[in-house]
């Protein structure tokens, strides 16, 4: 027999099989988790099914972060019913102001060869790690909350490997966005994309940004080999002994392999309305701005908010631009707090906001108006997904929107990094 993927040796060891692609498993389940918007459908339907517990209390977590603070009274009372079934159960609740649910399950509990279930399609982030982490709908992660295990079709594999290394002012987004515009929003669905080669350019925050977007290639996990990065990762946060080496065989057979050199991926942007829509940050000069928004689980973590700081310090954004910062967690809120980070975005002329979700979701704080557009480092760009579905959200890097924000207009970041 050939050897195994990433994604079949992980499914194989949770459900206890020999699984190859295309094989249908249960599978027991590591940690299960839903947000504000999907928890309370998750927790209706555990209640349907005529229980009122969770199987592992302490592998279970409802995230307070799409809607965060509250904007709404109905929103606010999912809040309520969320923390009363968690209070009866035992599960866990990260509180309003903690962060985004995929940046705290990176930060508190993601490790090689775990199996990770959320009710939030970017809950592919954890496959940075080499974790098998995926999104399914409420009512399946309704029943791993309520019985420990839920049911898969193991995907088949895309293998994607890299060379080189990024230019100035290139970075994890501009990659993925370039490979999600060669791929097609749906060219790899159910599938899990597998990333080799030169991944030591890309430390752990730049693997979680790409693997957060796998799904937006309609790709079921996005999977990268432990190595000494993630070890370097798990020991810094006090998690050193769930390292383990997770790989795929150097046999494993994938359905199709695709190869990037880095050094020839430029500043990419997606344009409205599909994040396929693809093109060069140089090519879209003529685009004017209103908004520019970093943050969210693709790209509001440390590193991202130094990079715009760097670009911003000492200047300000340009007239008519609103240039909104949202921090993905409390501790990247913090450390850039005690650095200086927020100090020189705000100086520059930036709004910072409570670490969530922010505008991504358009339930509120940064909702467009009609006809305006703005430069997002989030990871979706769909009709109405900022709130109006008579605004224009196009999709870059934190260097892209950086500089952008200092001219008013779409802007190669290497032009203002010379």
């Amino acid at each position: 027999m050939p050897g195994k993927t990433i994604a079949e040796k992980i499914l194989s060891e949770k459900s206890g099989t020999d699984a190859r692609a295309g094989d249908m498993v249960v599978a027991r389940v590591d940690l299960a988790f839903a947000q504000d918007g999907t928890g309370p459908l998750a927790v209706r339907q555990i209640e349907k099914l005529g229980l009122d517990r969770v199987a592992n209390p302490s592998s279970t977590i409802f995230f307070f972060d799409h809607a965060a603070p509250s904007p709404r009274k109905e929103l606010s009372d999912d809040h309520i019913f969320m923390r009363e079934f968690s209070a009866r159960t035992g599960a866990l609740v990260s509180e309003v102001g903690e962060g985004v649910c995929h940046q705290l399950v990176a930060e508190e509990r993601a490790a090689p060869g775990m199996l990770i279930v959320g009710a939030d399609s970017h809950t592919c982030t954890a496959g940075a790690f080499g974790a098998f982490a995926t999104g399914m709908g409420s009512t399946d992660v309704a029943v791993a909350m309520a019985t420990g295990k839920t049911w898969f079709r193991i995907p088949e594999s895309f293998r994607i490997v890299l060379s080189g290394n990024f230019q100035k002012g290139v970075y994890a987004k501009d990659l993925i966005l370039h490979i999600i515009g060669d791929i097609g929003a749906d060219g790899a669905d159910y599938k899990a994309l597998e990333f080799s080669g030169n991944i030591k350019a890309l430390d752990m925050e730049s693997r979680l940004t790409v693997s957060n977007m796998a799904v937006e290639a309609g790709a079921k996990a996005g999977l990268f080999p432990s190595d000494e990065i993630t070890k370097a990762y798990l020991a810094e946060r006090g998690r050193g002994e769930l390292f383990r080496e997770i790989y795929p065989d150097p046999d494993a057979v994938y359905e199709k392999t695709l190869e990037y050199d880095l050094s020839k991926i430029e500043p990419t942007v997606s344009k409205p309305h599909t994040v396929d829509n693809t093109a060069l940050a140089k090519e879209l000069s003529d685009v004017r701005i209103h908004q520019v928004f970093i943050g969210t689980c693709t790209n509001g973590r440390l590193s991202d908010l130094r990079v715009a700081a760097e670009i911003l310090r000492g200047k300000k954004v340009a007239p008519g631009v609103r240039l909104i910062i949202g921090p993905a967690s409390r501790e990247v809120y913090l450390r850039a707090m005690s650095e200086g980070i927020l100090a020189a975005l705000v100086r520059a002329g930036g709004l910072v906001l409570p670490p969530g979700c922010g505008p991504c979701v358009g339930v509120h704080q940064g909702v467009l108006g009609k006809g305006e557009v703005v430069l997002s480092t989030q990871n979706r760009n769909f009709v109405g997904r900022m709130g109006n579905p008579e605004g224009f959200i196009y999709l870059s890097s934190p260097a892209t929107a950086a500089a952008s924000a200092l001219t008013g207009r779409i802007t190669d970041p290497r032009e203002v990094m010379k």
